[in-house]
């Protein structure tokens, strides 16, 4: 007959024999610490021995109690460890993906890219980025692997650093996974050539090629503008055209227009673009107007003073200012004077004539700056005049 059947807390008590010692007792012996007991559906799996174990430390089975060194075992694997055997945690590697980064990610050329990619594992596994499959360009790229995130960062992207980006986190013989399709575009380049094909009344039929470089993204149309010989200027016609041909309507008659087009994709514009080489002139209808004469009306008048001058009353040293309304044409000649005196070409005095309006300024009035001052207009139909009063008061 066999031994009886042992139960759990035989099982554990046996398992703990490997790792309890005493000084006064010394090591267990070499089979206790290899042929530990199994309980029925647990598998223990011992590694094989590689030259790196060879600098591990092995224990003795006599040593003495002055300085005991620990037995290394191999890990119990299939089965709930005992509680006496938790001595040590570990996690398998896995990476905690981004949904952003699921699709591809999209970065314009001369931006940052900066991915931070949270993981886990214990012991700290280790991390490590492919591009397409090769190692990564230390000049360009750098990678930062902390202790449970790594980071992916290029401070200028470049269209060469497109492509599929693979973080593999390893530890052990275990591996998790992760890629990141990065995708750098930039403007798309113009339009390889414009033609004018045909022009008929206002319209105008054009023609083009697509870009050699579309700037590694899908285009998104062409922008056709439109400018006039007289004026210069661009105007668009039309946006997001998705053919290479398009027809250009309601040209102004008369007038000669060059045309360009833009390719666009999703950074915007390309910076140049192609102009038709050829002009389209919109032709004017060979139309005859007869006009009716009609007689010139005489506007011709003899001066008039529609504002009379204004009797006024100043202070010594205050300056004073006359006006008065004529009309007349042609144009009359002013004359402006004092007491029947004429006063042009008085440094004390400055006449202006403006639309019709007639000033003088008298430039700090004296006690003999009083009188009656007069405004004529003179003109080849006739003259008119008015007059007015000054008193120059001394001030209180």
């Amino acid at each position: 007959m066999g031994p009886p059947p042992q139960g759990p807390d035989d099982k554990a008590l046996q398992l703990m024999k490997i790792f309890l010692w005493s000084p006064a007792s010394g090591w267990p012996s070499m089979e206790a610490a290899t042929a530990p007991e199994v309980a029925p559906g647990s598998t223990l799996k011992v590694k094989e021995a590689s030259p790196a174990d060879a600098d591990l430390p092995q224990a003795s089975p006599q040593r003495g109690a002055g300085s005991p060194t620990p037995q290394l075992l191999p890990p119990i694997e299939g089965g709930s460890p005992s509680p006496a055997l938790s001595f040590h945690h570990s996690e398998h590697p896995k990476i905690w993906f981004p949904r952003a980064l699921r699709q591809t990610y999209i970065r314009k050329a001369g931006d940052t890219v900066n991915l931070l990619i949270p993981f886990q594992g214990k012991p700290k596994p280790r991390a490590i980025w492919t591009h397409d499959g090769c190692a990564l360009d230390t000049s360009r790229v750098s990678v930062r692997n902390g202790d449970h995130d790594s980071i992916l960062f290029i401070r200028e992207a470049q269209r060469a650093d497109s492509g599929r980006y693979q973080l593999s986190v390893q530890l052990g013989r275990l591996e998790a996974t992760a890629t990141i399709d990065i995708l750098v575009i930039e403007r798309p380049g113009p339009p390889q050539s414009i033609k004018l094909v045909d022009v008929w009344g206002s319209s105008a039929a054009l023609e083009w090629t697509p870009p050699q470089d579309t700037g590694n993204a899908a285009l998104l149309g062409y922008t056709v503008q439109k400018a006039d010989t007289k004026s210069g200027l661009w105007f668009t016609v039309q946006e997001r055209c998705h053919r290479t041909s398009c027809t250009v309507s309601n040209l102004i008659v008369g007038n000669s227009y060059a045309f360009r087009v833009f390719a666009e994709n999703q950074c915007g514009l390309s910076e140049t673009a192609p102009i038709t080489a050829d002009l389209a002139h919109i032709q004017k209808a060979a139309t005859v107007y007869k006009t009716k004469r009609f007689a010139q009306r005489d506007f011709s008048e003899a001066p008039k003073f529609t504002q009379p001058l204004a009797d006024c009353t100043t202070v010594i040293g205050y300056n004073t200012q006359l006006f008065c309304c004529v009309r007349a044409s042609p144009k009359p000649k002013i004359i402006w004077l004092k007491n029947k005196m004429d006063i042009q070409g008085n440094p004390k005095y400055r006449a202006l004539t403006h639309l019709g309006i007639c000033s003088l300024e008298i430039h700090k009035p004296g006690p003999f700056d009083g009188g009656i001052y007069t405004c004529k207009a003179v003109n080849p139909l006739g003259e008119a005049s008015v007059d007015c009063r000054v008193d120059v008061k001394a001030p209180n």
